[in-house]
């Protein structure tokens, strides 16, 4: 029980009911790294752990995603035990896109005075990352454009896909530790996103037996999907991980 998956919202953008995909990765029961910023993941977050998080990694920036960061900005900027230490953890190519989506507006606070990255410490990302002594791997996903969304591994542990097309070459190469495979899938896929039928071309079963799905369209998608013999994420659902066995440059 030392390393846990918490589920804030496992929906797509018009799911309003099961909210906006968003999770946190929680080591000994408490918060250790966040997945994106969301509006209602967000607003789950903050239900249950009574403050913002502290450290996120940031899959792409479809508001869905990002449509948290206005109110993160002013808990983290108002705060003085948190502003400029709130760690955002972005794929490089994505930094662009993050400060035109949610950065890029003429001031910050109307008094002035303020830049919108003063709140944050941003720190731009390759294929891998240090966060609290453990090295996590980034790899780049299938959704709307190359280069703008990217997926997160935690090697041992869990794989975190974002939003995706099948990315069975990624897969074979990220996923090849036996780690719970979070995965974007709905019943039915699109240009940007998978459905069921699209997975179970693409991946073997024993990578299909190791997805958890999210980012469906509604509950009533969520008990199909389950009806056909798949694990589904559920809102405040809590996943117990395998230990890491990422490189790590510190106990932890």
């Amino acid at each position: 029980m030392n390393w846990q998956l918490r589920l804030h919202g496992v929906g797509n953008a018009s799911a309003v009911e099961l909210g906006s995909a968003m999770a946190t990765i929680e080591h000994h029961g408490t918060p250790w790294l966040t997945i994106d910023c969301g509006g209602e993941g967000l607003t789950a977050y903050l239900a249950h752990y009574g403050e913002p998080p502290r450290a996120l990694f940031i899959t792409h920036t479809h508001l869905d995603h990002v449509a948290g960061f206005e109110r993160l900005f002013v808990a983290s900027y108002f705060d003085p035990t948190r502003r400029g230490r709130v760690r955002l953890y972005v794929p490089a190519t994505v930094v662009p896109w993050l400060h035109q989506r949610v950065g890029d507006y003429p001031n910050a606070l109307a008094e002035g005075g303020v830049n919108f990255w003063d709140a944050f410490q941003v720190i731009p990302v390759g294929a891998s990352f240090w966060h609290e002594g453990v090295r996590l791997e980034v790899f780049p996903t299938r959704h709307h454009w190359p280069e703008t969304a990217y997926g997160l591994r935690l090697h041992g542990s869990a794989v975190w896909t974002g939003d995706t097309r099948p990315i069975p070459e990624m897969l074979a190469r990220f996923a090849d530790a036996g780690e719970l495979v979070a995965h974007d899938c709905a019943l039915h896929g699109n240009p940007s996103h998978s459905g069921i039928e699209d997975l179970e071309r693409e991946y073997p079963r024993e990578l299909l037996d190791r997805c958890l799905l999210y980012h469906y369209g509604n509950r009533e998608e969520g008990e199909i999907l389950a009806a056909r013999g798949y694990r589904v994420a559920h809102p405040g659902e809590v996943v117990v991980l395998n230990e890491p066995t990422a490189p790590r440059s510190e106990p932890v």
